[in-house]
């Protein structure tokens, strides 16, 4: 009985290692999504049942676990380097020049193949399995982030194709594709965070979070482009990319015997502009020899190898047509102009919309009807107009003016003195106001109820059963029924969230409030500098002030809202659906102000604690997390291997470098 277990186990580990294959290598789905999801909750059911057979490298185990974990340090088996970068197909031939001189003359056959612009990793795998995922690290030894790479569907766990050596190494790139980054950041920007400046650094910071679960959520992907080892299958770099794509690795189709120089040229034109639809981002081409042998003989310089060089692309901007300019309403009342444009492809996304940020952006640009203009993504986050072609104007065109009136309710406008952005002042009938907030009050960085996203607001707005955020406490299920196309397991998902919120701590109630001026950061400082709702009620701007990074602005905003009585209505409201309005217990006594006023940096890997939580504890002792290093940091937080440039400055500013222990024993 135990044998036909594990044997029903294995095959469907193997299924499903199979259906991951072909929907995210192949993206050749041969079943539905449910028949994958009915598979997966089988193979789940049974790994229950029996977790004498538990194998964390099991299909079940792609979506990651919440335990916090530092990463370890892990010395390569084989240097990785960098590449040196060229800019023209002339400085590609004078590489290919040094090449064949260094061959003592001998012929040499190029690839081509895609730069892809991620973060590096190296993965080990002994008899078919993968065993460690190490990162680049200083290119001598990285960080071990095996817990992190195996909840990416694209990376086989097990090779089940073809004839493989019992040990080598095969190197790729970590990317976050264009429609996960776009949604990540769009998730970012609603919950007021810093946006990711481009898919490379959100790819790299996801790959270094110590919780998997959330790495699995964000949608990472990989692409590989070299295999070490000592037994590899064949004595060229293109031949053993392919026989590693037949095992299960994603290699891109990309990948380019170039035969002569013209050909090098004509791989740069193609892709220079073809990648710009491909799925992922890149930032150029690199060239390689293609003989194992030949590479041999080239060997290194002391940062780079001899036997291959990067090429890249020139910075993305295109020309295109304004159509018109749309102007938006968002939860706080701000007014956002929006250039809506020709579509036109860059890096790698459609571009149709461009922000124009406020009035004085407009006016500094001297936008006019009907403008051709040029567009960019600054940093890669999001599209902006960065000038306008002023011989292409049309004749007559008149001065995109700015709108008196709000766009959906008509109310006058509004700008207080020394901002830049102009406000609909109708807070409580302005419907995206209102859908914004709804929509704000339910986000995983505040109360978090499941189910409910922009759609949802607005047909919960538009049917008369949330008119405001307290209304939210009073949906059951047989009013959420009376929804187009709401079915009961959507609305139990939804009242089951509802009933979690109640225990979301005080902290991210008041984020959920849509305070104006108070985002997370600053919600999370208040709270815990006043404990509890009444006493944030009656708080004056004076004392509001004098808390750590908390200005007249913010003050002035929270005074005013605890000053509406519509407010006070909305809080009591929620007071009385059993939501969180003080600060527990615990979370008070594990405050003091032993560090205030000081700004800390940390830096490299601890073992007592993760770094969210160290940036807890100083938070809750009342420093400052910093993340640069400069004369005002008070010291350094440093763990194993702290970064050496923050090192370099900290020596020559003569800042404190305090370790794991001496910073516990600072706070008790």
């Amino acid at each position: 009985m135990t044998d036909d277990i594990k044997s029903r186990i294995d095959a469907l580990r193997k299924e499903l290692n199979e259906h991951n294959y072909k929907y995210y290598v192949l993206n050749s789905p041969v079943i539905s999504d449910k028949e994958f999801d009915d598979m997966l909750r089988g193979l789940q059911d049974l790994e229950s049942a029996h977790p004498e057979f538990f194998d964390p490298y099991s299909p079940t185990q792609r979506v990651g676990s919440d335990i916090n974990r530092a990463f370890t340090q892990v010395v390569h088996e084989r240097p990785m380097m960098s590449l040196s970068n060229t800019y023209s197909v002339p400085e590609v031939e004078d590489f290919l020049h040094r090449a064949k001189s260094g061959l003592n003359g001998e012929d040499c056959q190029i690839v081509g193949e895609m730069k892809f612009d991620g973060t590096s990793i190296s993965i080990t795998y002994e008899h078919g399995r993968l065993v460690r995922a190490v990162t680049r690290g200083d290119g001598q030894r990285g960080d071990d982030v095996t817990a992190n790479i195996i909840t990416i569907k694209s990376i086989p766990l097990e090779l089940t194709h073809g004839d493989f050596p019992d040990k080598f190494e095969v190197r790729g790139e970590i990317l976050l594709p264009w429609e996960s980054f776009e949604r990540l950041n769009k998730e970012r920007e609603y919950n007021e965070e810093q946006l990711f400046a481009n898919p490379r650094n959100a790819a790299a910071g996801t790959l270094k979070l110590q919780n998997s679960a959330e790495v699995a959520r964000r949608g990472l992907d990989a692409y590989f482009y070299y295999l070490l080892g000592d037994n590899l299958p064949a004595d060229n770099h293109f031949d053993n990319m392919n026989i590693a794509r037949s095992w299960g690795f994603k290699v891109s189709d990309t990948m380019t015997i170039l035969p002569s120089i013209d050909a090098v040229s004509d791989f740069i034109e193609k892709w220079d502009t073809e990648r710009k639809h491909l799925p992922v981002a890149t930032d150029g081409l690199v060239f390689k020899i293609n003989s194992l042998r030949q590479q041999r003989n080239l060997g290194f310089t002391a940062k780079f190898p001899r036997w291959a060089i990067a090429y890249k692309f020139q910075a993305e901007r295109e020309c295109t047509k304004l159509k018109y300019v749309s102007f938006e309403v968002g939860r706080t009342g701000v007014i956002t102009p929006v250039a809506n444009l020709e579509p036109v492809l860059l890096s790698g996304t459609i571009v149709k919309r461009a922000s124009l940020h406020n009035a004085d952006i407009i006016s500094g640009l001297d936008i006019h009807n009907g403008d051709m203009v040029y567009v960019e993504k600054g940093g890669e986050i999001i599209p902006k107009i960065v000038g306008v072609e002023l011989k292409s104007r049309i004749k007559d065109s008149k001065p995109i003016e700015f709108v008196t009136k709000c766009p959906i309710c008509g109310t006058d406008l509004v700008r207080n003195e020394g901002e830049a952005a102009w406000v609909c002042p109708n807070s409580y009938h302005c419907r995206p106001q209102i859908t914004g907030k709804i929509e704000h009050f339910v986000g995983r960085h505040a109360m978090n109820i499941d189910g409910i996203g922009e759609e949802l607001a607005e047909q919960l707005y538009d049917s008369g059963l949330v008119e405001n955020i307290a209304d939210i406490y009073s949906l059951t299920e047989a009013k959420l029924l009376t929804l187009d196309r709401f079915k009961e397991k959507s609305a139990r998902r939804i009242l089951k969230g509802i009933e979690d919120s109640l225990s979301v701590p005080f902290e991210r109630v008041v984020f959920a409030l849509s305070i104006p001026n108070v985002g997370e950061t600053v919600a999370k400082k208040i709270a815990h500098a006043v404990h509890d709702m009444d006493s944030l009620k009656n708080v004056s701007i004076a004392t509001l002030s004098s808390y750590p990074e908390i200005g007249p602005i913010i003050a002035d905003s929270i005074v005013a809202f605890f000053h509406n009585p519509y407010n006070l209505m909305i809080v009591e409201r929620l007071r009385n659906a059993g939501l969180q309005m003080s600060v527990s217990d615990n979370d008070v006594k594990s405050e003091s102000t032993k560090l205030q006023g000081k700004s800390i940096v940390i830096s490299g890997v601890f073992a007592k604690h993760s770094r969210d939580e160290y940036k807890d504890l100083i938070e809750k002792n009342g420093g400052k997390n910093v993340g640069s290093v400069s004369s005002k940091t008070d010291f350094i937080l440093a763990g194993d291997n702290m970064g050496p440039a923050k090192l370099e400055k900290a020596q020559m500013l003569g800042v404190k470098i305090v370790n794991e222990d001496e910073f516990l024993a600072m706070i008790e």
